[in-house]
């Protein structure tokens, strides 16, 4: 069966004006900022509304990823929409994508088949211009930090120590490391430098941490770029910036509205990634979404031991919000590659190969349930080379951790596919409560408290400071920041810092390589393994096949 393309789905959809999705959703004419027809930004007064309480919040989030594909953004659109059809008032809460993956391994990123968000191509690509925003902020502070040395440096910044990098939203390994600065005494001071992906950068964070203007000033301006000759650390507040960084950032600090493919109101705002990052969309949507619907489906980056652990444990703790449920997304399709399985097998039935890899989805449900202390069901996303025995298998599996496992076909049916998922979800925020406890506490050293995500999330043994890191720590506990939570950084494929590492390992411990403090998002940044924050394309980048016809019809995307 010859299958259409998600970008051929996405543009054969007859969207509604914008406008009468916003009303819908209970926005007023007043409250959005139309972007064409079909996109808009929306105010946020709407999120500090008092005429109504939030709805419930339901994080999807999946197993350790694989070649095979899971489908959490898929299966988070396609839960919005089938809690639409049974009846729900409903928004959903995603994160922008990043141009470098979009170009580079995965193409498009605004979820698949009938369980999108469109338009699909504007979401893909430019959208509304806020990660050019967010890279023109990071830029014009580097440029001010050089600058400033370059003015006579008042403020002593030694330029060994520079911490502040330069940034652009594409895949480009060839900026990693850089010297800059060449061409004599008027073009600056040589030094070695180098450039992040966009969504890696502090900035991002700060954006989607952010709850207001003048909180996102007060972040920007408690960034630390740099290190006097001293010691001291010197931030963004130091050199002046935080004015005009936030004048370019005004706009883009309003959630963007969009809709799903079955006119599912659809907050698309944010997009840091989850294995270099916290990977969560602005706390300023999902705040917004909350105000606007019943129930509001969000997703986090990654498998659960990246995006949901950030997800709990430093976007929830910043913001005041606590789930009412989880959905963990699995198919059987991974976990058989979980099991050892080359991804050419994969449509053959092997139940030994499913019992060797579900530890992987049963670890991170018990993480939901045990360390977390939340109501959990897993979405099995159906391929059609599943068999009824391996699907029978996994749901078997899952009830023996007293969680009920159900077949979720969004990617094939639309919102009409999620309506079983849909029940379950809207049981367990009806009938079940929670005891949401976060998975360290914040007087825990800050050791500690990587090791407690080590060995209560990963399920590994301990950690390997290497000696640098530990001096980073000890400065960085000296200077007051031992109290802010930890941001792991590690490879997306494993539980441990070993991406050859599949299923549930055990008995690994997490190196621990550089340690550095995000002052204005909050948050602790743990380098480990072999973790990088410019990734390249690959062999094969998906912008070889993406092109526009004469009509201006994109191809390609995904």
């Amino acid at each position: 069966m010859a299958y259409k393309t998600d970008i051929e789905i996405a543009q054969e959809c007859v969207m509604k004006p914008i406008t009468e999705v916003a009303e819908a959703a209970g926005i007023s004419p007043d409250e959005i900022e139309q972007y064409g027809r079909y996109k808009a930004k929306v105010s946020t007064d709407i999120m500090n509304r008092t005429d109504k309480k939030n709805g419930h919040l339901v994080l999807v989030t999946a197993i350790t990823p694989t070649p095979a594909g899971e489908g959490k953004t898929t299966t988070t659109i396609g839960l919005s929409d089938g809690l639409r059809r049974i009846g729900k008032n409903v928004t959903v809460a995603l994160r922008e994508p990043s141009l470098g993956p979009v170009f580079g391994v995965k193409g498009g990123a605004a979820g698949g088949g009938y369980a999108q968000v469109v338009p699909m191509e504007d979401i893909n690509l430019h959208f509304t211009g806020d990660f050019h925003a967010i890279g023109a902020a990071n830029n014009l502070l580097a440029a001010m930090i050089d600058n400033h040395i370059q003015q006579g440096n008042a403020l002593g910044i030694d330029p060994r120590r520079i911490t502040w990098k330069r940034c652009v939203d594409m895949n480009d390994r060839q900026l990693r490391f850089i010297v800059d600065g060449l061409g004599g005494k008027a073009n600056g001071m040589p030094r070695e430098d180098g450039f992040d992906i966009t969504v890696a950068t502090e900035i991002m964070a700060v954006f989607c941490l952010c709850s207001s203007i003048s909180d996102l000033k007060a972040r920007l301006s408690r960034m630390i770029v740099a290190y006097t000759y001293g010691g001291e650390p010197v931030t963004a507040g130091d050199l002046h910036a935080v004015g005009a960084m936030t004048a370019l950032l005004r706009d883009a600090v309003k959630p963007n509205l969009v809709q799903t493919l079955e006119g599912t109101p659809a907050f698309v705002h944010g997009g840091p990634f989850a294995n270099i990052a916290h990977g969560c969309n602005s706390v300023i949507a999902t705040k917004t979404a909350l105000k606007l619907g019943d129930y509001t489906v969000t997703e986090a980056g990654f498998g659960a031991d990246l995006g949901a652990e950030k997800f709990l444990d430093i976007k929830c703790r910043a913001a005041g919000l606590t789930p009412d449920a989880v959905v963990v997304v699995a198919t059987v399709r991974a976990l058989k590659m979980h099991g050892g399985l080359a991804k050419t097998e994969l449509a053959n039935e092997d139940i030994g190969a499913l019992e060797r890899g579900i530890p992987n989805l049963l670890r991170h449900v018990s993480n939901i349930k045990n360390v977390y202390h939340l109501p959990c069901v897993v979405a099995v996303n159906r391929f059609p080379t599943d068999t009824d025995a391996e699907i029978e298998f996994i749901i078997k599996k899952c009830a023996e951790l007293g969680v009920n496992a159900v077949l979720s076909t969004v990617w094939e049916r639309g919102g009409a596919g999620g309506e079983d998922l849909a029940r379950e979800v809207v049981r367990l925020c009806e009938e079940e409560s929670g005891n949401f406890t976060y998975s360290y506490e914040l007087d825990a050293s800050i050791e500690e408290k990587i090791e407690t995500v080590v060995k209560r999330i990963y399920g590994g043994d301990g950690v390997s400071i290497m000696p640098a890191a530990k001096k980073q720590i000890d400065e960085l506990t000296r200077l007051g920041f031992g109290g802010l939570p930890v941001c792991i950084a590690k490879t997306q494929y494993s539980f441990s810092d070993d991406p050859t590492k599949l299923g549930a390992p055990e008995h690994f411990t997490v190196t621990v390589k550089n340690v550095k403090v995000s002052a204005g998002a909050g948050f602790i940044v743990v380098l480990t393994g072999d973790i990088l924050t410019m990734p390249g394309l690959p062999k094969s980048p998906a912008a070889e096949r993406i092109d526009v016809d004469d009509t201006g019809r994109i191809t390609g995307l995904f």
